[in-house]
Order: C-alpha cells, then sequence, then structure tokens
C-alpha cells in the first residue's frame, strides 16, 4: 500500500523544476530589464541586454553544432564575455571549462585534450600560447577570438572574432536547460598533488545552491550589489558569483587586471559593495591607497580566502573602510564552504580578540550540510583549539567527481564524505582553524601549486641530487614555493639560486617557480625519508637568518 503522503502526489512539470542556476538570467532580464548589469570601461549593458548577449552565444554555440555534453573551453580576463559564457556555454547543452590564465601552453593542452574541448574562446592576450598549446595538444579546434582593445595584442587564432559569432546566432534555436540537475554544468581544473591537474566536475544542483548560499554569505540581498571582479572567473566559477549576482539583479563591475589603481577607481566611479579575493588583494589595497582616500559611509564587503591575513592587515583594511570576512572552501565543492561567522559577542573582546576570531576558517554555511574535523580513527576531534585533524565536508556542494578519474574519485569520498587534505583544530565555539595541509599543497596568492611538479622540474637539472618544495611565509601572497636543494658531488659551489630560478622560470608558470633557493643537506628519517614539515621550518629559518 502506498503511504498517504506519496499515493496520486508524484512530481510533475507543475511542481518539479531541475535546480539550475541558469534561470536566474531571465529572472533578472525580467524584473531588471533597465538596470545595469555589466561594466566594462566605456562598456555598458543592461539586464535585458547581457541575457539577449548570454542567449546569443548559447545559440551561436548550437548552430556551431555543440552538442550536449560537450566541453566548451575560455582563456579569457574578467571581461564581459567571460560573464556571458556562464550562462550561454551551459544554455547550449554544453560544460564550461574555465582555464586558469596564468598556466603555460603544456599545462592548457593536457587541459584541452583531457577535456576533450569542442571549442575554445580565448582573449587575443593568450594567442601565441593558445597556438603553442594547440600545437602541443596535436588536436583540431576551433578557436573564437576575444578581441579586446585593452588586451594590447591584435594577434588572431581563430577565423571569427567573438562578436561576429554572435551575430551568426541562428534566431529562434531553443535554448538548453538541463534535464536533471546532476547535469554538469562546469569543469575546473585543479592542480592537486601530482603533475597533471585533476577536472573536478559541478552540477546545477550545487552551482545553484551555492549561488544563493554566496548571495547569504556575502549579504548580498537588499544591498543593491555592486561586485568588483578582482577574484578570477576561472577560479571556481568566480565562487558562483557569476550566477549569483544574476539572482540579485546586480551589477557586475569587470576587472581585466588586479591593480591598486584599476580598484580604487572603480569604487570611486562606480560605487562598488563587494568583491572576492585571495590576501594578495589585501596588500594590494594598504599598499596602494591613493592620495585623500576616505573611507565610504558604508563598508565595503570583501570576502578573502586562502591563508590567514596577519592582524596587522586585518586592522589596515578595516581602517579603510573594508568589512572582511575570512571565508574557506575548495575547487571540490563547488568554492566557499565555511566561513567566518561574526558574533556579536566578539565585541565584547576588545580590537585584538576579535581580530583573533577573524583569522579562523569558521564554520559551515547555510548550504553546507555538513563540516567535520576527525582523527585518524575518524572520530571527532575535541573542541580544545589543539588537537589536529582532518576536515570533511559532506553536501549537495560536493562535486560530481574527477573527470576520467574514478581512482581519485574513490579516494576523495571515501567513507561517505569529502576527504579536504587539510589539517585543522576545532575551536571551543566550533570555528575551525586552517593548521597545516595533508598533501603539501602551496597556496600563493590563491593558487594551488604541487609541490610535487615543481619538485619533479628540479630533477631534471643536471647537478640536483635530491629536491623538496615547501610553503614559506611571503608578506604578499601569502606563501611561496621554496626550493631545499642538496647538489650531486663535484657540482657544489657551481650552481646559483638564480641560475636554478631562471632554470624552474622556463619549465613552469610564474607562479609556481620557486621564489627562495637554499643548498643544504637534507634531513631524512632512519628510512630514508623526508619530512615536509621539518624541511618548512629549516627553510623558513634558514630564510629568516638571511634577513636579519
Amino acid at each position: 500500500m502506498l503511504e498517504k503522503y506519496n499515493q496520486d502526489l508524484g512530481r510533475r512539470a507543475a511542481n518539479f523544476q531541475p535546480l539550475t542556476p541558469l534561470h536566474f538570467l531571465q529572472r533578472a532580464a525580467d524584473v531588471f530589464p533597465n538596470r545595469t548589469a555589466v561594466i566594462y570601461h566605456e562598456r555598458r549593458y543592461t539586464w535585458r541586454q547581457h541575457a539577449d548577449r548570454c542567449h546569443g552565444l548559447a545559440r551561436a554555440l548550437i548552430g556551431a553544432g555543440i552538442q550536449c555534453g560537450d566541453t566548451v573551453s575560455v582563456l579569457a580576463p574578467n571581461v564581459p564575455e567571460m560573464l556571458e559564457a556562464h550562462f550561454g556555454v551551459p544554455l547550449s547543452g554544453a560544460v564550461l571549462n574555465c582555464i586558469n590564465i596564468r598556466l603555460d601552453a603544456s599545462s592548457i593542452a593536457f587541459i584541452l585534450k583531457h577535456s576533450e574541448t569542442r571549442l575554445l574562446l580565448a582573449d587575443t592576450q593568450f594567442a601565441a600560447t593558445v597556438r603553442e598549446a594547440i600545437a602541443l595538444a596535436g588536436i583540431e579546434l576551433d578557436v573564437i577570438d576575444i578581441c579586446d582593445p585593452a588586451a594590447g595584442h591584435d594577434e588572431r587564432v581563430g577565423c571569427v572574432d567573438y562578436e561576429a559569432f554572435l551575430a551568426l546566432a541562428p534566431s529562434g534555436t531553443e535554448l538548453r536547460y538541463p534535464q536533471d540537475e546532476w547535469d554538469a554544468i562546469a569543469l575546473n581544473y585543479t592542480s592537486g598533488t601530482t603533475g597533471n591537474p585533476k577536472g573536478v566536475v559541478y552540477h546545477h544542483r550545487g552551482a545553484y545552491l551555492n549561488a544563493l548560499g554566496q548571495s547569504i554569505n556575502a549579504e548580498l540581498p537588499g544591498s543593491d550589489p555592486v561586485y568588483l571582479w578582482t577574484l578570477p572567473l576561472f577560479h571556481c566559477n568566480g565562487w558562483c558569483f557569476a550566477w549569483a549576482m544574476a539572482a540579485m539583479g546586480g551589477t557586475h563591475v569587470c576587472l581585466r587586471k588586479v591593480v591598486a589603481e584599476d580598484i580604487y577607481d572603480a569604487i570611486a566611479r562606480h560605487g562598488v559593495t563587494h568583491f572576492g579575493c585571495a590576501p594578495t588583494v589585501l596588500d594590494i589595497l594598504v599598499n596602494g591607497t591613493p592620495q585623500g582616500w576616505e573611507a565610504p559611509h558604508r563598508p565595503i564587503r570583501i570576502m578573502c580566502a586562502g591563508a590567514s591575513p596577519p592582524a596587522v592587515v586585518l586592522r589596515k583594511v578595516a581602517g579603510l573602510g573594508f568589512s572582511l570576512l575570512h571565508v574557506y572552501g575548495m575547487t571540490e565543492m563547488h568554492g566557499v564552504n565555511t566561513l567566518c561567522q561574526p558574533q556579536r559577542e566578539w565585541r565584547d573582546e576588545g580590537e585584538d580578540g576579535a581580530l583573533s576570531h577573524l583569522s579562523r576558517q569558521g564554520v559551515r554555511s547555510v548550504v553546507m550540510e555538513q563540516t567535520m574535523v576527525v582523527d585518524g580513527d575518524f572520530q571527532p576531534v575535541p573542541r580544545d583549539g589543539v588537537t589536529i585533524g582532518e576536515v570533511m565536508f559532506r553536501g549537495n556542494l560536493a562535486m560530481k567527481g574527477y573527470l576520467k578519474n574514478a581512482e581519485a574519485t574513490d579516494e576523495a569520498f571515501a567513507g561517505g564524505w569529502f576527504h579536504t587534505g587539510d589539517l585543522a583544530v576545532v575551536h571551543g565555539d566550533g570555528y575551525i582553524e586552517i593548521k597545516d595541509r595533508a598533501k603539501d599543497i602551496i597556496i600563493s596568492g590563491g593558487e594551488n601549486i604541487s609541490s610535487l611538479e615543481v619538485e619533479e622540474v628540479l630533477y631534471t637539472h643536471p647537478a640536483v641530487q635530491s629536491a623538496a618544495v615547501v610553503a614559506v611565509p611571503d608578506t604578499k601572497w601569502g606563501e611561496v614555493p621554496c626550493a631545499l636543494l642538496e647538489l650531486k658531488p663535484g657540482y657544489a659551489g657551481t650552481l646559483s639560486s638564480d641560475e636554478v630560478v631562471a632554470y624552474c622560470r622556463q619549465r613552469l608558470p610564474g607562479f609556481k617557480t620557486p621564489r627562495h633557493v637554499v643548498f643544504e643537506t637534507l634531513p631524512r628519517t632512519a628510512t630514508g625519508k623526508l619530512q615536509k614539515f621539518v624541511l618548512r621550518k629549516l627553510a623558513t629559518d634558514i630564510l629568516s637568518s638571511r634577513n636579519s
């Protein structure tokens, strides 16, 4: 017998539709047709115009033969075309793959081939890199050139530019909304701990939920938000803010490069209310404050992720009129999952007490179902602020899995939880604080760097006997890679730090290149293993003595 609350009460079109952030776009166009949606230099689009362009991109892609489940990649900075791709690509039925613009040609080649990219939208600034990447991948690939005068590069790779491509869109073509909210919406590559990156697959349900969650986290509702794009859209799809701002009918202010002058100019010209960033941007704000700057009447909300900013930076940022919210998450979880939720009681602890709270990664967001920090026996650690365990997540924000990598997917979800690989303590109030990274990932300027990948390059140098790469503190980037090297017999004194850096720079993207090099006998355990936590302290101590 059917249970009474299920009898004749099934799903139907009138009461069940797949969750997707794509519907936010049409609502914004219907409710706020004349409100400014996008600002970039002298370009302005209303929400009606922005929606028309997004729909035009979707129809142009369909007209070009893109099928449901194809991959469409984008290599571009935070320009309007990048925002349009976040709706236009999935509305064509394709999966959006935003590529890190800081990667070198070989890394991009791997991504293009592994993702089976059918079509690439590429800013002309990266034309030479794109041409090289396609050649290295050995694939046939249609390229649409995004031509922006601010790029400073006119070289083309494709046979048609973006605006001409939109003009080719067949009118009346039906847009492709997902049939299932579990369908893939985006693909994001993360370096992880191996040389080749892993492709993290997002679903419409997670993107929808985190877009609304971010709206709550950043306090967007009721604030008439004007969001400045200091956070790369290629990073976790801009933490889902490309979709969140459509839900709010707010205004995007695009920023091609993140420099103090452009940030403060955008704030003054457009009344910026919110932005997200890595800690490096806080240093840019502090060090690049223009003369005569006055704190805005309403503090500008900043969501900052990455290494905890020093207290001195937090004080200076607050004094400039910015309200900081420290958040934590990862690519595999659609971006932000915890936040340092402010509490009224902190006000009674004075400035120092409040700042000590603000440096923590906090508690789960409203759309993150479960967070847990566990010991080696998979038991929750005590709330003593001392006992270290691994951070685990469970909920609807978790990725579908890693593309074409069942083993890594099963490992990440072992035991019914997502294993972050990050080590943390839990304080008495339940707020977590990250203490270390179990897999030695280096987070520099908000970007993940695999120590193993850098070590592999160092081992190719003919003078290197042993190599280890660890994170060391850096006032600008939070932390940077430091290479510790043992040289082969007979090579002592023949290799300089500058030569090592130059060697790596020829083989790695700039942000992965070691900033420091230490020539030292590497301490090992009795079984000959290197211990990264010992090496980190050694490197930090040596660099501190150099600077003293």
